[in-house]
């Protein structure tokens, strides 16, 4: 029953998907109608001409990016088939080599798909946007919906997938925890999240870079220097940063999430499966996928109300609209939730590594334990809708403090940022007390998948986000009338929040994934019928001492690296940019510029700068495993976790509020005290411009990138642990002693 459940729901998430797309490659242009107003012939060709070089522009970049990806999938392969399938297993086996190609084929193809469903709807809205704000509304929301049921669809049917097929090939599965062989299953399985945060890893790093390289050198130079609107049509940069948009925004959250999705399911996997009481009983083996088809489901039901049921039609009233649709997804998912907790047993027995003595689980206990990331996911959105949406008090004090310059308004926005972190951090601590207290590691792989229960909604409102941004700036570049830009923008206002409110969801989710892996890693080193058991992780072991401060140093170096990546990706598109502006006719506007020669240059330079970024996450914990001993990579993973996550908390949030401190002040509903207006032009708005383009990287790069290093070190840890334990090329030397 259970197994039908999931692949329903699965089928139903990728069936919706498809008739969302259906619908919007529907829309007619040109003519008249219900869906399609009367149009210019020549403008409806610059808006099919403009979209037409966005998309060729991300095809090239994902093309390239992919071709890279590809060699590291082959590399990276061989290396889980020696350390995991042979130095791990202890025989010649294929299961997690499988498993990680799978993960990364699929996380390509969500990404693939999300962005060319992307590229399809944001000139459509633009179009619709002739008509009416709702039209505008309803095509870029139906846009988003593509990208959040398919990635979450393909996700489920996957895994569901996998897991029969291993189950199949470890046949017989009765009394399995005797010898661990569905342990062993769970273990192999993890790599499926490998091989998606991988994926996820290089689409954000080299997505991120490209979209800010082309953000950053279209602002410095077009809009402080020459003075141009927001995506002029002379601003040689403008469609390379309409491209990174999808290639950033897109194509690398929703990697991202699918990754973090992926992670959780196999942390839940692998520790009930080392749960004896869980492990003899079968349906509690999918009970973690149940949770996720339950979720699906009830976003399906809230996702339908909004497509079908009222649209706004002020501009004030579409940041609300997509607000209740989590809303509405979250207390749907409550009750999916009690109906999911009926598949595992009525009582049972565990035993964690946190506790001295067995602990005895319950139906109602893994209830609590999910519903608290599910209730923890909602609020770390809500407070980072605080403070990053114009709408109240911080980004408005923020807009007050640009009247006394740039520097002034980077000092708000720093503040702004570590403030953030403080409600976001005491939820994930309160989530993780309630679910450790409850049922061990096992009760904070259930909350990870609680909070993922939303997945699909909350990436459909991300993803509206570039899509309504996309759109603008067609409608800019189109030269149509300011009423279209206005709903654009209007549209626009509402997706920067809703982006910064998926980063937050992102990084809470990637936390307490990231947690939930550690927690199963610590179950498999101290597990007594592994060979190379760890007696004890105590916090003062040296070992422990050093690695921890080394995981704490990781998220600095690696942000550092991504940020100065952005720095010399920025640096060539400002050069190119300003070469171009001493064409007079290119100045002029009587002259179209070279934006394929700008595209060229975004996508080479962050394709050349995404790779050492990506090598350091990847590797650190590798050599510390096979050099020495997963008693390393036990504090490594914690002090990684700790500090990344703070750093990208406040990095997103102060990101998003520069963002959108410029949007206030462009909107021209900023009044400065002496009662004049501000708007675009004016000191003001060039101060908010710097601090724009400084929080640029941190929101869109460094910071989203972050929660997938905390991730990846700790699937990698996982999937690796017995293969480090094998290899230990240097244990002995260094007198390095783990077992009893």
């Amino acid at each position: 029953m259970c197994i039908w459940i999931i692949l329903g729901s699965s089928i139903l998430s990728l069936l919706w998907a498809g008739w969302n797309a259906r619908w919007i490659n529907s829309i007619k242009m040109g003519g008249s109608g219900e869906s399609a107003p009367l149009i210019q012939p020549e403008v409806l060709h610059s808006l099919e001409n403009i979209s037409g070089k966005i998309s060729a522009g991300a095809n090239a970049f994902l093309f390239q990016e992919y071709s890279i990806m590809g060699i590291f999938i082959v590399l990276f392969a061989v290396l889980v088939f020696v350390f995991v399938d042979y130095l791990g297993a202890g025989e010649l086996t294929f299961y997690a080599t499988f498993a990680f190609v799978c993960g990364c084929l699929i996380s390509i193809l969500c990404g693939f798909i999300g962005m060319r469903v992307a590229v399809s709807a944001n000139y459509r809205v633009t179009f619709r946007a002739i008509e009416s704000l709702e039209k505008a509304y309803e095509a870029a929301f139906r846009g988003g919906l593509v990208m959040g049921f398919c990635t979450v669809g393909l996700g489920l049917l996957s895994l569901l997938g996998l897991l029969l097929a291993f189950e199949k090939m470890f046949q017989p599965i009765r009394l399995v925890a005797a010898d661990r062989s569905l342990a062993r299953l769970a273990e192999r399985l993890a790599a499926f999240g490998l091989g998606a945060s991988s994926m996820a890893l290089f689409g954000r790093v080299g997505g991120g870079i490209y979209t800010k390289a082309a953000d950053v050198g279209a602002d410095l130079v077009g809009k402080v220097e020459e003075g141009l609107d927001e995506d002029s049509p002379r601003n040689p940069a403008t469609i390379a940063d309409n491209v990174g948009d999808n290639v950033g925004d897109i194509a690398g959250m929703g990697a991202d999430l699918f990754g973090s999705f992926a992670e959780a399911s196999c942390a839940a996997l692998v520790i009930s499966a080392s749960t004896q009481d869980l492990a003899n009983y079968r349906a509690a083996i999918f009970f973690p996928l149940l949770i996720s088809a339950g979720g699906l489901m009830a976003c399906l039901l809230a996702s339908a109300v909004g497509a079908f049921g009222p649209r706004p039609r002020r501009t004030d009233t579409v940041g609300r609209a997509l607000n209740t649709q989590l809303l509405l997804a979250t207390l749907l998912s409550l009750p999916a939730i009690y109906l999911a907790v009926q598949a595992l047993p009525e009582r049972w027995m565990w035993r964690s590594v946190t506790h001295r003595s067995p602990g005895q689980g319950s139906r109602l206990r893994a209830g609590i334990c999910a519903s608290s990331g599910l209730l923890a996911g909602l609020f770390i959105g809500l407070a980072t809708d605080f403070w990053t949406s114009h709408a109240y008090p911080p980004v408005r004090r923020m807009a007050a403090a640009c009247a006394s310059g740039p520097a002034l308004n980077v000092i708000f926005g720093l503040a702004l940022g570590y403030n953030s972190t403080v409600i976001p951090t005491l939820l994930l601590a309160v989530c993780a007390l309630i679910s450790v207290a409850l049922l061990g590691m096992f009760g904070l792989a259930l909350a990870a998948l609680g909070m993922l229960a939303t997945l699909a909604v909350g990436l459909a409102i991300d993803a509206y986000g570039p899509i309504a941004d996309n759109a603008g700036g067609i409608a800019e570049m189109a030269g149509l009338p300011p009423d279209v830009r206005r709903r654009t923008d209007a549209l626009d206002a509402a997706g920067n929040t809703t982006a910064a409110m998926g980063k937050g969801f992102a990084i809470g989710s990637a936390a307490l994934v990231a947690l939930s892996l550690i927690g199963c890693f610590y179950t498999q080193a101290m597990d007594p019928r592994r060979r190379w058991r760890l007696r004890s992780i105590a916090l003062f072991d040296p070992w422990i001492i050093f690695s921890l401060l080394v995981g704490a140093m990781l998220p600095y170096a690696f942000s550092a690296l991504t940020m100065k990546s952005v720095g010399e990706a920025a640096q060539d598109m400002v050069a190119e940019v300003r070469r171009q502006f001493r064409n007079p006719a290119i100045r002029a506007g009587t002259q179209e510029p070279d934006y394929e020669r700008c595209i060229r240059v975004s996508t080479s330079a962050s394709l050349r700068q995404m790779i050492l970024p990506g090598l350091i996450v990847m590797l650190t914990p590798l050599a510390l495993g096979i050099l020495f001993h997963p008693a390393l990579v036990a504090g490594l993973l914690p002090g990684a976790l700790l500090s990344g996550v703070m750093l990208a908390v406040s990095m997103a949030n102060t990101g998003g509020a520069w963002d959108n401190t410029k949007k206030y002040i462009e909107s021209g509903a900023y009044i400065n005290p002496e009662g004049v207006p501000k708007a675009k032009g004016s000191d003001e708005h060039k101060a908010a411009v710097v601090g724009d383009t400084v929080g640029d990287p941190l929101k869109d790069t460094s910071g989203p990138s972050l929660n997938i290093l905390v991730k990846l070190m700790a699937i990698l840890s996982v999937v690796f642990a017995d293969g480090f334990a094998n290899a230990a090329l240097l244990a002995g030397v260094f007198g390095i002693q783990t077992t009893d």
